[in-house]
């Protein structure tokens, strides 16, 4: 019988080991087909926020895109990445060394602070007290509606930049930074995603630097390492079905079966999920 791992395994789809080159090719062509199968569309947006995921996801979806208007013969297509601070943001210099090597069509930037503070406030005005954490998912799902705003107004395909190493922790905000259409880095794990970010020439600190969700203010900056209680580098063991140590496969497996529901359509009467 399979064990819990071999099942998460076989779920998150991830490799052992893989080919960094091949695999760039099929997120590309991933992204290109589908836009060429839903001919009303007409590209992608995504929000940068200075990290691995959405840099690689960026480039990816910038490449798609000048392949396709290339093959065109004229610039049918756009990529549109956003820049979605809420206020000033910390790492503002990586989101723009990011932008650049993606070499994106378009940037535009909505600052959130105001549409959160604002929602934070008629919360709190209704007696419905919002804590730090909580406010951080405000963000998240702010985030991603003004992405969603840009879609609709272009005619765009929402990239979301979840990944094994994400998804089998559920380390991520339902509805916000877990809501979108297509997800190109699906069947990557975070080593992998490094090993694609380094042969696209990308600049090392954009992908060696600590990776931090930065949702929340009483703690600035904090580690998903440190938020997840065990590192990237057991996850991506553990997700390549690499032995780990008992008290790192208790952790994962723990934030596996505790963040299912974050994996599932919203729950009908006719799911065994909720039995």
């Amino acid at each position: 019988m399979a064990t819990l791992q071999q099942k998460i395994v076989e779920e998150m789809n991830v490799k052992p080991v893989i080919e960094p080159t091949e695999e760039i090719r099929n997120s590309i062509d991933f992204l290109k087909d589908y836009l060429q199968k839903h001919s009303f569309l007409k590209g992608f947006v995504l929000g940068i926020s200075g990290g691995q995921d959405s840099t690689l996801a960026g480039k990816l979806a910038q490449m798609a895109v000048n392949e396709l208007n290339e093959d065109a013969g004229e610039n049918r297509y756009s990529f549109v990445a956003t820049r979605l601070p809420y206020g000033k943001q910390e790492d503002e210099k990586d989101c723009q060394d990011a932008i650049s090597f993606i070499e994106a069509d378009e940037v535009r930037i909505v600052d959130i602070k105001p549409a959160v503070d604002q929602s934070v406030a008629s919360l709190n005005k209704a007696g419905i007290e919002i804590s730090d954490f909580i406010k951080g998912n405000e963000k998240a799902r702010e985030r991603m509606k003004v992405q969603y705003a840009i879609a609709a107004a272009r005619q765009l395909v929402v990239i979301g930049t979840d990944h094994p190493a994400e998804a089998i922790t559920g380390f991520y905000t339902k509805f916000g930074d877990g809501g979108a259409d297509i997800l190109p880095l699906f069947r990557l794990n975070k080593r992998q995603g490094k090993e694609l970010l380094r042969e696209l020439g990308c600049p090392e600190h954009l992908y060696l630097k600590k990776p931090t969700a930065d949702l929340e203010e009483d703690r600035p900056q904090l580690s998903d390492e440190e938020a997840l209680g065990v590192t990237y580098d057991q996850i991506d063991d553990y997700l390549e079905n690499r032995p780990v140590s008992e008290e790192a496969r208790e952790k994962i497996e723990q934030h596996y079966m505790k963040t299912q529901h974050k994996r599932h359509l919203p729950i009908t009467i006719y799911d065994d999920f909720w039995r």
